[in-house]
C-alpha cells in the first residue's frame, strides 16, 4: 500500500465521458448515471482499508443524496491479475456486503481513471447539474486507525451547497488512500505515489 493523495483536478473541469459495465455486466454511461442535480463519482475498490474505513458513510450518504437528485457511481479501475480481491465478481459481493444501491463500475482498462487523472482510493468527484467539476477531495478528515468514525463532512457540505446553489465550501483538501494498482507500464504521468 502506498499512501497516496488525490491530483485535485481541475474545478471546471467537464466530466469526462464513460461507459462501463457494472457488477452484474450491465453498461452504465455517465449520462445514463447523472442525477437531476448532478453527479458523484468515487474511484474505489474492495480491499482498500480507506475504503473499507468510509464504506458504511459512503452507502449512507450515497443513499441520501440520491434521493436529492444526485446520480452516484463507483468506479474500480484497479489490476485484477495483481489485486483479484478486486475483480468483478467480488465487486458485486462488497456491494451486497456494504449496502451499496449506486452502480459499481469496472474500468478494465484503467483509461476512466486516467481520463478523471484519479489516483488514490477513495478519490471524489462532483459535477454539478452542467456536468461541470465543483468539488474533488476528500470525504472527510478521518483515516484508518485513528479510532474515529466517517461521517462525510467535507464531501456532504459540498453535495449541500451544490443543492441549495450556494458557493462550495473551502478550502478542498485532498483526498488520502492507496494508490490505484496500475497495470505494469500503464502507469499515468501525473501518478505521484509519495505522500508524506
Amino acid at each position: 500500500m502506498v499512501r497516496t493523495a488525490s491530483t485535485m483536478l481541475p474545478l471546471g473541469t467537464t466530466a469526462p465521458d464513460f461507459a462501463l459495465p457494472d457488477c452484474e455486466g450491465k453498461t452504465v454511461t455517465r449520462d445514463s448515471a447523472r442525477g437531476t442535480a448532478g453527479i458523484l463519482i468515487v474511484f474505489m475498490c474492495n480491499h482498500c482499508p480507506y475504503v473499507k474505513h468510509i464504506a458504511s458513510e459512503l452507502a449512507s450518504l450515497a443513499n441520501e443524496y440520491m434521493a436529492r437528485g444526485v446520480g452516484v457511481v463507483g468506479i474500480s479501475s484497479n489490476d485484477v491479475e495483481s489485486h483479484p480481491d478486486d475483480a468483478p465478481d467480488k465487486m458485486r459481493q462488497e456491494a451486497q456486503q456494504q449496502g451499496y444501491q449506486f452502480a459499481y463500475l469496472y474500468d478494465q482498462s484503467q483509461s476512466v481513471a486516467k481520463a478523471y487523472r484519479a489516483a488514490c482510493t477513495p478519490d471524489f468527484y462532483l459535477f454539478d447539474r452542467d456536468m461541470k467539476l465543483i468539488y474533488r477531495g476528500q470525504l472527510d478528515d478521518t483515516r484508518p486507525k485513528q479510532g474515529t468514525q466517517a461521517t462525510g463532512k467535507d464531501l456532504r457540505a459540498a453535495l449541500d451547497a451544490m443543492l441549495s446553489e450556494k458557493p462550495i465550501p473551502e478550502p478542498q483538501k485532498a483526498s488520502l488512500g492507496c494508490n490505484i494498482k496500475w497495470k505494469p507500464g500503464n502507469e499515468p504521468d501525473y501518478f505521484n505515489p509519495s505522500v508524506s
